[in-house]
């Protein structure tokens, strides 16, 4: 029998079929994008501030950027957090201040509690917008590995958080008093069950550098105990106090 030409089709087909997948891969249907966090410098990130329509808008907190473009109402020029967008202004979510000084990533003096609000604010960022990238700086290095002011930033957000736990469960053992407001009358405070009394916050001076009182409610044998303090134009033995 002679050798026949359409006997090579199938290994020219073949040789033809690695060569074009080995150039040309096909990724599977099933395989998730590899997204590599981008690494952004200040003058990078401040582009994606909102002021160019065909840019995205991003934001920066304790060093990690997201994209906010779909909150643009909010975060776009004119809106009411287009402060934040641009940039890492991360004491800003505590301090309250949007201007000058106060839009800084610098969580320098802030208490343990602040720094613990500003690292639930970028987990809310996390939950809610799209994550894309790293702004090298304070928190991250020019590798995109995390900084010793991160780490230290993170424990202390964490030392927050046991501290909150501590004064929530002291403060469970003796129940707060009811209280009251109206335009009429003023404030007023009482106790369902034995005497109100004001009494320091422990673990508030470690939260939030600042002592503080809460008023609590003490049955009639346990007025005695130092630290106790009666409210101002209030009897000893009233259950109802109006301030």
């Amino acid at each position: 029998m002679g050798w026949s030409p359409f006997l090579g089709i199938p290994l020219i087909v073949a040789l033809l079929s690695f060569l074009f997948y080995k150039n040309f891969p096909i990724k599977s249907l099933n395989s998730a994008p590899q997204n590599f966090p981008t690494l952004f410098t200040v003058e990078e990130l401040a582009l994606y501030n909102g002021s160019d329509p065909k840019l995205p808008i991003f934001l920066g907190i304790i060093g990690s950027v997201f994209d906010v473009s779909k909150g643009k109402s909010h975060y776009g020029v004119g809106g009411g957090y287009n402060h934040f967008a641009g940039r890492d202004a991360s004491r800003a979510f505590v301090s309250g201040n949007f201007t000058g000084d106060g839009l800084t990533d610098s969580l320098r003096d802030l208490s343990s509690a602040e720094v613990k609000s500003i690292v639930d604010w970028r987990d809310f960022y996390f939950r809610t917008y799209t994550y894309v990238g790293k702004l090298v700086g304070r928190y991250y290095d020019s590798e995109g590995n995390p900084t010793k002011y991160l780490k230290g930033v993170e424990a202390k957000a964490a030392r927050g958080a046991q501290l909150m736990e501590k004064q929530k469960n002291e403060e469970a053992k003796l129940p707060s008093c009811n209280s009251r407001w109206s335009q009429q009358e003023g404030s007023e405070v009482w106790c369902d069950d034995g005497y109100p009394r004001l009494v320091q916050r422990p673990t508030e001076i470690a939260l939030t550098g600042k002592m503080s009182k809460r008023c609590a409610c003490f049955k009639e044998e346990d007025l005695d105990q130092p630290g106790l303090e009666v409210y101002k134009g209030c009897d000893y033995s009233a259950k109802t106090c109006r301030l």
